[in-house]
């Protein structure tokens, strides 16, 4: 009888070191891809991701992807791409050269993966054993470009880790400062707010936001209290804020709404609607990608 309590007792204490293990350790923000470009908000994301790495003693995989797709109209035997390609290696070893040098003198551990193919594509490929994936808001080569980033916008639908897009003025990434939840009520909003738990752990303030129409006819399958809740449940309080709709885009409204209660990230699911839909209507996501006023932490 003795030997049966003290097993159960072993047993019961296993399972509570279990339990807090899995706590403590929960979507923990350990391995961060980031990808390598040479465009202007690569400073922005490089220092994002040492941020990310230094709190959470995680580890930055830095993704340098070179195209062997170049070509030209008319180039039938290849001949611009084989002209091209010298100079696009020259640009790229200088490139990891510089970025290096800088990694070099910071207290983050990092590694260096140069690989042949589309960025999208091995960004994609390598974010099935990391943990995030950080992106800037234009596709490779396209800066001048209006439009979102049909890039980020596919590794947030694809990859199998939230995806942090960071702007150019970024300067740091403040854990501490306040987190804005775009909530519109659909799953993907509930899994962005899942899988953001980790920043959402060390804000001093969480704010689940609601953009509403003025005649009160949104309906949401999962209420923003839901949501609150299962914050609560991971200790994490949150404040539920509900945002009248005015004359501006809702994507502008949650800007500002972040800005004003000075939030360091904006949280939202990517692509409530479907993809088609958010093509032909202009949706919050592609609106909220186009030149995004903060750090957009992406999830679906």
């Amino acid at each position: 009888m003795r030997r049966a309590n003290l097993i159960g007792i072993k047993a019961l204490s296993a399972i509570l070191v279990y339990c807090y293990s899995c706590n403590q350790g929960r979507q923990v923000m350990k391995s961060i891809l980031l990808h390598i470009d040479s465009d202007k908000c690569m400073e922005a994301r490089l220092q994002v991701a040492m941020d990310i790495a230094r709190a959470c003693d995680g580890h930055i995989t830095c993704l340098q992807a070179v195209s062997y797709e170049v070509f030209a109209p008319g180039d039938f035997y290849g001949s611009a791409m084989a002209a091209a390609m010298p100079q696009i290696r020259k640009a790229a070893q200088e490139l990891r050269e510089k970025i290096e040098k800088d990694l070099a003198n910071e207290d983050v551990s990092w590694e260096w993966r140069f690989l042949y193919g589309l960025a999208e594509t091995r960004l994609l490929e390598q974010s099935a054993l990391h943990d995030i994936v950080i992106v800037g808001p234009h596709d490779v080569g396209e800066e001048g470009a209006r439009g979102p980033s049909a890039m980020a916008g596919n590794l947030a639908l694809k990859a199998p880790v939230p995806v942090l897009v960071v702007p150019q003025d970024t300067k740091r990434l403040d854990f501490d400062a306040p987190v804005l939840i775009a909530w519109n009520g659909s799953s993907e909003s509930c899994v962005a707010l899942r899988q953001a738990v980790p920043l959402l752990r060390r804000a001093s303030n969480v704010f689940i936001a609601s953009v509403t129409e003025v005649d009160g006819r949104d309906r949401f399958d999962f209420p923003a209290s839901e949501g609150a809740m299962y914050l609560g449940r991971h200790g994490i309080k949150a404040e539920v804020v509900d945002i009248p709709r005015g004359e501006a885009k809702i994507s502008d409204t949650l800007f500002s709404a972040a800005q004003s209660r000075k939030c360091s990230i904006l949280v939202m699911g990517a692509y409530g609607h479907s993809r088609i839909a958010e093509m032909l209507l202009g949706g919050v996501t592609r609106r909220a990608l186009t030149d995004p006023d903060m750090p957009i932490f992406l999830a679906h």
